[in-house]
């Protein structure tokens, strides 16, 4: 598992910002923020890849350079992670994209259900998957969203990457995903709540970003 703040970086003042209610309020600047983190690990993701020598001819002379050679597909968990993936199509720009509709399903009790409602995505045989969702919160999500993409064939390597992750989302993920994969975060927080919100996380990332939902 990537932790990006755990080394000192500009990162930390963006994650500062969509932590702090007095800058919550802008939404704009919430969706900037997440779009930065977004860009920032995906570069860290990019170290990961495979890479190829591919000859360049210059104006001048010819070089070689060593380029990614992975098939990038990059999967939005709707509605919270459209900028935060929206910093990772800035990254890897040839990628292909997917999307996925989740979301909490009321229910009585403490158990968190998850209803997933709608996913499209292009084929994923042998090819490089992220998967983009802000808050790795119970990790429910992210099983229902994987053992939907597994329709689409299987992937070479998966990367889940979020902005905030509770313990609790990462034990769930590696007791419930039948295959290998790698996790990259901007911060590991404390814990969950009672409703299954992480502590101290900063809230409902959707509504913070797009407004209140009915």
């Amino acid at each position: 598992m990537f932790i990006l703040n755990q080394t000192n970086s500009i990162a930390n003042n963006y994650l500062a910002q969509l932590r702090d209610q007095r800058i919550q309020t802008d939404r704009l600047r919430f969706r900037q923020n997440l779009e930065r983190l977004g860009t920032l690990l995906a570069y860290e993701v990019s170290k990961d890849l495979a890479y190829s020598t591919k000859m360049i001819q210059t104006s001048l002379a010819q070089t070689s350079a060593e380029t990614v050679s992975d098939d990038v597909v990059i999967v939005s968990i709707l509605r919270a992670a459209i900028p935060f993936s929206n910093g990772f199509v800035q990254i890897f720009d040839q990628a292909e994209f997917g999307f996925i509709g989740a979301a909490r399903q009321e229910s009585e009790g403490d158990e968190v259900k998850v209803n997933l409602d709608y996913a499209a995505a292009p084929d994923l045989t042998g090819k490089t998957l992220i998967i983009a969702d802000p808050m790795l919160a119970t990790g429910k999500s992210l099983v229902k969203s994987i053992d939907r993409l597994k329709k689409n064939g299987t992937p070479k390597t998966v990367h889940l990457a979020s902005v905030i992750a509770a313990p609790e989302g990462i034990a769930y993920l590696n007791e419930n995903l039948g295959l290998d994969f790698k996790i990259w975060t901007c911060a590991l927080d404390e814990k969950l709540n009672e409703q299954s919100y992480i502590i101290p996380g900063l809230g409902d990332a959707g509504d913070l970003a797009f407004g209140p939902k009915l």
